[in-house]
């Protein structure tokens, strides 16, 4: 209790100091599921945000669910520019006058990485490399991105701690894994300040659904409001550390300010600390929608095969987070669900359609 009451004051902290002096940032990837959870935070501190974005995986019905959260002043506060991060002139035009990037553009899927590696590469690296170049040239003071637990790989401990990685399973984790490599070479070279966060399994509201690579929670609670049957892959004693999109939100605001000279040009697992089961994460899921939709009980899960590039096990070890960083997870995974399960709920009955 009261490492959790320390690490909290160190995020209050962090965002009552941006209150009172406001910066200007860069969010790449603004329309997807991170960027636009990430810009109503920053909107809700008066911040000044510029957004990039393609709508290649983001939508514009995100950044209108932002501006249906913030005040119309906060919302004022918002720039957005159409564009590409492989592009260099999109990049260095949003760039002009940033104190921090937060880059979440990517392209995101393991299975869809297998299938065209070019695109992932095209995205993920020479994206990165150009988001780094535009940064260093226009004097951003710091770029936080968003980096994966896909680096790991097949290392076998099933706690990951940053220092320790494997070898890379998809084309995917290989762009990730590059993009922490040339951070330290832009950090050693050119002086770029920077810090890579490798998320675990985030969730919460606004993932996208939809899709044939989307993420196991909102497809399944998309699964289960539509009535249909849930598939796991596997024999669902699979384990992840899932962390509610706030933590992430946390995490980045923590690492675009601190003043922790030991902190910068560093890279952090972003978690819970914890391992959830997808039979247990399932049951969870489950049992909390069949309150709302008794039919449910009708609805049985079925098992697929394991998904190639996928790892056993994962757990973040968030030590190093939390001692420099001051990060603390304050949203747990039933905390998490419960709070994104009443956003899909309130989604579904607004649209009455599949979310």
């Amino acid at each position: 209790m009261e490492v959790k009451s320390s690490m909290s004051k160190t995020y209050e902290i962090a965002k009552e100091s941006l209150r009172q002096q406001p910066k200007t940032w860069l969010i790449t990837g603004v329309a997807g599921f991170i960027g636009s959870n990430l810009l109503e935070a920053l909107l809700k501190l008066d911040q000044q945000v510029i957004g990039l974005d393609n709508f290649a995986t983001g939508y514009r019905h995100n950044l209108e669910d932002v501006r249906a959260a913030v005040s119309e002043k906060q919302w004022s506060r918002f720039y957005f520019i159409e564009g590409d991060i492989a592009d260099m002139t999109a990049c260095r035009k949003a760039m002009q006058g940033v104190d921090y990037v937060l880059h979440h553009a990517a392209f995101v899927s393991v299975p869809a990485s297998l299938k065209d590696p070019l695109a992932a590469h095209r995205s993920n690296v020479t994206g990165f490399l150009n988001v780094l170049i535009a940064a260093r040239d226009a004097k951003v003071g710091r770029v936080v991105y968003a980096a994966s637990s896909a680096s790991y790989g097949d290392d076998p401990a099933p706690l990951k701690t940053e220092a320790q990685i494997g070898r890379q399973l998809s084309p995917y984790a290989t762009t990730k894994y590059i993009n922490e490599l040339y951070a330290d070479i832009f950090g050693s070279s050119y002086g770029t300040q920077s810090i890579g966060l490798r998320y675990f399994n985030i969730f919460g509201r606004r993932q996208d659904p939809n899709g044939a690579y989307a993420a196991v929670i909102p497809k399944w609670i998309d699964c289960l409001l539509a009535g249909e049957r849930c598939v796991i892959n596997g024999d669902g004693e699979t384990t992840r550390d899932f962390c509610h999109v706030e933590n992430v939100i946390q995490a980045n605001i923590l690492a675009a300010s601190t003043t922790n000279d030991e902190a910068i040009n560093q890279v952090y697992n972003i978690g819970n600390g914890g391992r959830t089961t997808l039979n247990d994460l399932y049951e969870l899921i489950y049992s909390s929608l069949a309150k709302h939709k008794p039919s449910l009980a009708d609805v049985k899960v079925s098992y697929g095969p394991f998904r190639p590039g996928d790892v056993r096990d994962s757990q973040a070890d968030i030590s190093k987070a939390q001692t420099l960083l001051g990060y603390f997870p304050g949203y747990s995974v039933g905390d998490g669900l419960e709070q994104t399960l009443a956003w899909y709920l309130r989604h579904s009955e607004t649209s009455g359609e599949k979310v």
